[in-house]
């Protein structure tokens, strides 16, 4: 897909990941292999569920719960998201339409989409902290008297979330001019809209369900091994006990599978096949790599669904049949991210703090990997990322089936695993 000269990679969220120095045939051995591995041990090994969900956790110092839920830790927080965002603003409105003097697209692109993937990890859902909109629903609710909380919709779940995701994949993968700061500002301008009218009829706990970042960062968060138990407690635990207790609401697949489908996308939409259709279509650029983003989401979920349906008929009725395994696809979306962004992450990321703090002609940093390190990396992300998938869907599978059906259940789930990896992979080293 063409880019614009000035902004390669933040356009397109990564740089080139191919021709990368690693040969594809122990690239798929070493996947293949991993995953049979895995799923034979389990079968063997793992005979009843052992994840507790939000019961798990050893519990931290009373006084580091204290600290971190203190009225004043809070209000620093939003207190720095909301700077963050008045920063970012008046870049757009003041800077140069220049990606490369301008810190604002990176910070939207890099360090907000990229950077809430290790900040999520490490400190759990963060952006509901920083969050300024909240911040600026809470100021207006004091300034009308208006009460800031009020019931949502059940069968709204992510729905919303999930819409806002597309949106902003759309924008960084899709728009013509994604870094351009009149894009950007009308983005913006469209996103707040949109929040403070839902939250202003939904009230504050609208961005639960319908902010595309809380929600991203808030499964993410999932994978952490600082969480909250059902008591308040914070607590340090097994990351896939968190995973286990992920919320079934409506709306989890279809966010999941955005997050699958438009990291997928963005590794197809770099191979000379695609760049060629997108070049030549009759419809144009943006239609065509529309469909094409659209077309990516909708074959993950409709593998997904398959599966499920396939999970059905092998092991018989289960309640939320879609979202009883949705959970498992979240290391794998990881994964993905991880593979795709990490090189933008270590060179852009730092790149964009030098400008932000006022250094002319800032220049990326030389990546900490060569392209042997780097390829074992994206692999290895994708790999450990399935295998986590494998874990999680098995300890569900023997809550959830009788001991004769719980492995043979697991079957179109070990199937979309490979089909999934086959896919990551070949993106990789396309």
């Amino acid at each position: 897909m063409t880019r614009p000269p000035s902004l390669p990679s933040l356009a397109h969220g990564v740089g080139s990941t191919h021709d990368l120095p690693i040969s594809p045939f122990y690239a798929f051995a070493g996947a293949f292999t991993a995953l049979f591995v895995s799923f034979l041990a389990l079968g063997l090994l793992w005979s009843s569920s052992r994840f507790r969900g939000d019961r798990s956790g050893r519990p931290l110092p009373a006084a580091l719960q204290r600290s971190a839920d203190a009225p004043a830790t809070r209000t620093a927080l939003r207190g720095l998201g909301l700077a963050a965002a008045l920063f970012v603003l008046l870049h757009l409105l003041l800077g140069p339409d220049d990606p490369e003097r301008n810190p604002a697209p990176g910070a939207v692109y890099v360090l907000l989409w990229v950077g809430l993937v290790p900040a999520s990890l490490l400190l759990g859902p963060v952006w509901r902290l920083l969050n300024p909109l909240r911040s600026v629903h809470l100021l207006l609710c004091r300034l009308f008297r208006r009460q800031p909380d009020r019931p949502v919709p059940a069968r709204l779940g992510t729905r919303p979330a999930a819409v806002g995701l597309l949106g902003f994949t759309w924008l960084e993968l899709v728009a013509p001019d994604p870094a351009s700061t009149t894009t950007l500002l009308i983005a913006l301008a469209v996103h707040t809209a949109v929040q403070l009218l839902f939250a202003a009829r939904h009230g504050e706990r609208w961005f639960d369900h319908g902010d595309p970042f809380e929600a991203y960062s808030a499964l993410l968060a999932r994978l952490s091994p600082l969480g909250r138990r059902d008591d308040g407690r914070l607590v340090l635990r097994n990351p896939l006990h968190g995973l286990d207790a992920t919320p079934e609401r409506p709306g989890l697949v279809a966010t999941v599978c955005v997050l699958l489908g438009s990291t997928a996308y963005d590794g197809f939409s770099d191979t000379p096949y695609w760049i060629n259709t997108v070049q030549t279509s009759p419809l144009g650029r943006t239609p065509t790599a529309t469909l094409g983003l659209l077309g990516a989401v909708a074959a993950v979920a409709a593998l997904y669904c398959l599966c499920a349906a396939a999970t059905r008929l092998v092991s018989g009725p289960l309640p939320g049949p879609l979202t009883a395994f949705a959970h498992s696809l979240l290391p794998i979306a990881l994964g993905y991210l991880t593979a795709h962004y990490f090189s933008l992450l270590v060179t852009e990321g730092p790149r964009t703090v030098i400008m932000a703090l006022g250094t002319d002609n800032a220049s990326s940093p030389a990546p900490p990997l060569g392209p042997g390190g780097l390829a074992a990396l994206q692999v290895t992300a994708v790999v450990a990322g399935h295998v986590l998938g494998v874990v999680a869907a098995h300890d569900r599978s023997v809550r959830l089936f009788p001991p004769d059906r719980a492995v043979a259940g697991q079957l179109p789930l070990l199937g979309l695993m490979i089909v999934y990896t086959v896919g990551g992979i070949g993106l990789l080293l396309n």
